[in-house]
């Protein structure tokens, strides 16, 4: 567990507290007074040295949503009133974007949506918020503002519900699946007891979040790359369904794939034909779909010994598909790693004829050239893709 100290040196110390354009944004809010602070994600990440990948910023302010435009506007910084009705004001400065929200407490809740009142006291805002690793502010300066003493469970990965673990659910029930998704991502696949009971007993009232939200968190669950012991965790609480099937080929398919993603394992989760359930469940997009299902289509034709001719027919999908395929077919490490080297020394070729090929020996445009496009392409497949155009128009039936 890193201290303390080195922690907040780091936080002080960090590279974005250096950007230009953020701190023009921060001198414009009165960052240099503490009326305006970062939160959330870039100062968790900062504190625990985790991999961020993400260039946008989330600033908390004492200033209304007015004042933040009216500041940005003076300092000729651009805004946008992307969420001001919860008063939030993305700020653009150069290629930065921050989105600045002022502090907040709760009014009322249904579980959904929140009515809440803007004011200026940071220990409310921080105490309505979800995790206690998220309710963290860095001044302008790189000092650590820290209201509900979270750094303890920051540095320690710890997934803590501010509070009241129910309470936090019941002001809203996508908490359930971002609970999931910090402790996979930031907890090691821990999972604090209260947190996780509480999750259990609301696992029946999660039914009138929508499709898009709920959607938006599993996908990214299943893009982590450790995930497999936070899905089973899901599944026993209650919180989504997954068959015993599903569940293993995922584990495996964790254990064999060099670097899991979460292509993969959507590719695993329509396997039993049920891509248009978990399509609408999640709310998905038809290419995801279309991207998963070919997936799969290409891990059969690996399964099949056919590496080559999946290659050819699935060039995007064909990597992602070997150990989604070894998955399917409890294979074990050695032999994706074979289906690999024998994909590395493959080059895809072209099919050397067009359907303009057919029309010059008299075929009839329409549904007949396909077919014996499709009949030719057969056989040049089988040949190990090595008959010459010449040798496939002598095998041209008229």
């Amino acid at each position: 567990m890193v201290g303390r100290e080195e922690a907040e040196t780091r936080l002080r110390t960090a590279g974005w507290l250096q950007i230009p354009a953020l701190q023009r944004i921060f001198k414009a809010l009165d960052g240099g007074a503490g009326r305006t602070r970062a939160v959330g994600g870039v100062v968790r990440d900062t504190l625990m040295a985790h991999d961020r990948t993400s260039t946008d910023f989330d600033l908390a302010t004492e200033l209304s949503p007015d004042q933040v435009v009216k500041r940005a506007h003076a300092a000729g910084i651009a805004s946008y009133p992307t969420g001001i009705e919860h008063g939030t004001v993305t700020l653009k400065a150069n290629d930065l974007v921050a989105e600045v929200t002022t502090l907040r407490e709760d009014v009322e809740t249904d579980g959904r949506h929140a009515v809440v009142r803007f004011g200026t006291d940071w220990s409310r805002d921080a105490q309505r918020r979800d995790f206690t690793l998220n309710a963290l502010y860095c001044e302008a300066d790189g000092t650590l503002f820290d209201p509900l003493d979270g750094l303890d469970d920051c540095l320690s990965a710890r997934i803590r519900f501010i509070g009241s673990p129910e309470q936090r659910i019941a002001e809203d029930r996508l908490r359930v699946f971002r609970f999931f998704r910090f402790s996979a991502s930031h907890g090691h696949q821990r999972f604090d007891p209260a947190g996780l009971d509480a999750c259990r007993e609301a696992s029946n009232t999660l039914g009138n979040l929508s499709a898009e939200r709920v959607g938006s968190e599993m996908t990214r669950i299943i893009a982590l790359s450790k995930v497999s012991r936070t899905l089973h965790t899901m599944a026993d609480a209650g919180v989504v369904y997954f068959t015993d099937e599903q569940l293993r080929q995922l584990e495996s398919y964790e254990d064999l794939a060099p670097y899991p993603t979460g292509r993969g394992r959507l590719a695993l989760l329509v396997t039993d034909g049920s891509a248009e359930a978990l399509q609408a469940r999640w709310r998905l997009s038809n290419e995801m779909i279309a991207d998963a299902l070919a997936v799969l289509r290409a891990a059969r034709l690996v399964n099949l010994g056919a590496v080559n001719e999946a290659a050819y027919r699935f060039p995007k999908q064909v990597e992602t598909a070997i150990p989604v395929a070894a998955a399917i077919a409890e294979r074990n490490t050695e032999e994706v790693a074979q289906n690999f080297q024998r994909l590395n020394a493959f080059a895809i070729p072209k099919f050397p004829l067009s359907g303009a090929d057919l029309l010059a020996r008299g075929f009839a445009p329409g549904r007949a050239v396909g077919l014996e496009l499709n009949r030719l392409e057969r056989i040049w497949i089988d040949s190990g893709f090595s008959l010459g155009r010449e040798e496939l128009i002598g095998r041209i039936e008229g």
